[in-house]
């Protein structure tokens, strides 16, 4: 009797990939999501408003998507190790430096540029691809949901450590402590290189160049969708990992259950990030997306309609931790069954910065209709007398970007649907 891939052991050297690829994505994700920890203290800090460090975050999130194409290029082409440890270097620069902003540039090139750029060569769009080559085809989409339950991972552990870092020492040094922590990453690389993209060419056909590579994904509508939808996932992640701290806390609840708010939505997204992996490899990719993205607009209109309580908020870091990154495995599953992974780090990038450009608008827009609230201020009372938003005081300023995102999950719901699963191109390769 044959035994499948699917059901073989990994090898030695895979695993030890797979460990390393994970504890890597732990770091740097985790290091990433508690950034919006550090938004009210550093506002109080400089006597900025709440939209002077949302626009350093929303840079942060334009820069890791427009660098994120360049590094999934040079990963492909050079190998990926290379691009980790230079980007690990830039995170842990970028880090450092945000603890001396002290004015809007500082912080726009810091948190901004620096760390965007540094997330970029050492987040999912560089290390996920590693994964998907190094196991069977079979496997894949459960490599994919490993990966990313792992950046979730971080989420959950990284989060509450960092908060009891500013508690214990202050936001100051509670930074450089972490710079330094991001430098790890480096010896979290090696194991990855011999898993890039230029390792996979073992046949001329797949010798695609980058041009060639770019003109064949964007002459399919599929890949398009794909892109513009991606872009909501973006906006939401940005919206709620930058602003959920300071709009619980603006409910009346302590900055803890914002930081407590966050984790559970990392402990949560670990389960649904890996059922995500291992359904799609069932399911049409497709399809799932549409469901994932219609959910996250029901979980945003329940719980902004609901009393805010610790139940309410439970809820939503559950309902919506459970949504979180399980668009990653199905997204990236498409790049690799339309594409193959020979440019499978270049092509989800592209993917990726339409994912970030969403996050850009998400994070910025949240502080922007925040201080501009007053201009808005038919639509918040619209929100609360028609639509039954419970907010109130100054939460009642992020009523109009909330209503944004339930209407941004619909839309996405929609141009996920009309999307289909097959290989495209006379380049594409199924492993």
């Amino acid at each position: 009797m044959t035994i499948s891939k699917q059901n073989q052991s990994l090898t030695p050297a895979v695993t030890i990939l797979l460990i390393s690829a994970c504890l890597l994505l732990t770091l740097s994700f985790g290091v990433r999501s508690s950034f919006g920890l550090f938004v009210k203290p550093l506002s109080e800090a400089n006597n900025w408003g709440r939209d002077t460090i949302a626009t350093a975050l929303a840079l942060q999130n334009l820069s890791w998507g427009i660098v994120a194409v360049f590094a999934g290029g040079l990963a492909d082409k050079f190998g990926n190790v290379k691009v980790i440890i230079a980007s690990a270097i830039v995170y842990a620069i970028g880090v450092f430096y945000m603890s001396y902003s002290d004015t809007a540039l500082s912080l726009n090139t810091s948190a901004g540029l620096f760390i965007g750029a540094g997330i970029a060569g050492t987040s999912f769009g560089i290390i996920l691809p590693a994964m998907a080559r190094a196991v069977p085809i079979e496997r894949r989409q459960w490599a994919l949901g490993v990966g990313t339950a792992a950046g979730s991972m971080g989420q959950f552990m990284i989060v509450p450590f960092s908060q009891q870092l500013i508690e214990s020492f202050g936001w100051f040094s509670s930074l450089q402590i972490i710079s330094v922590l991001t430098l790890a990453m480096i010896v979290l690389a090696i194991p990855l290189a011999p898993y890039s993209g230029a390792n996979e060419v073992k046949d001329q056909k797949l010798d695609q160049t980058v041009i060639q590579a770019l003109r064949e994904a964007f002459s399919h509508k599929h890949y398009i969708l794909l892109v513009i939808g991606f872009f909501v996932c973006g906006f939401h992640l940005a919206f709620i990992t930058v602003h959920l701290p300071a709009y619980l806390n603006d409910l009346g609840f302590s900055a803890k259950i914002g930081a407590w708010s966050l984790a559970t939505i990392g402990i949560a997204n670990m389960v649904g990030s890996y059922i995500s992996g291992v359904w799609s490899a069932r399911m049409p990719k497709q399809s799932m997306l549409t469901w994932i993205y219609l959910s996250r607009a029901i979980v945003i209109a329940i719980f902004v309609v609901l009393p805010p309580t610790i139940y309410s908020v439970v809820f939503f870091s559950i309902g919506m931790g459970l949504l979180w990154l399980a668009t990653i495995p199905p997204t990236s599953g498409l790049v690799a069954v339309m594409f193959g992974t020979r440019y499978m780090a270049l092509l989800y990038g592209v993917v990726f910065l339409s994912h970030q450009v969403g996050g850009f608008l998400g994070a910025y827009l949240g502080g922007y209709l925040y201080e501009q609230s007053e201009v808005f201020q038919i639509i918040s009372t619209f929100c609360g007398q028609y639509l039954g938003f419970s907010t109130y005081g100054d939460a009642a300023k992020y009523d109009t970007i909330w209503l944004i995102n339930i209407a941004l999950g619909i839309f996405a719901a929609l141009i996920h649907w009309p999307i289909r699963e097959k290989p495209l191109g006379r380049f594409a390769i199924t492993s």
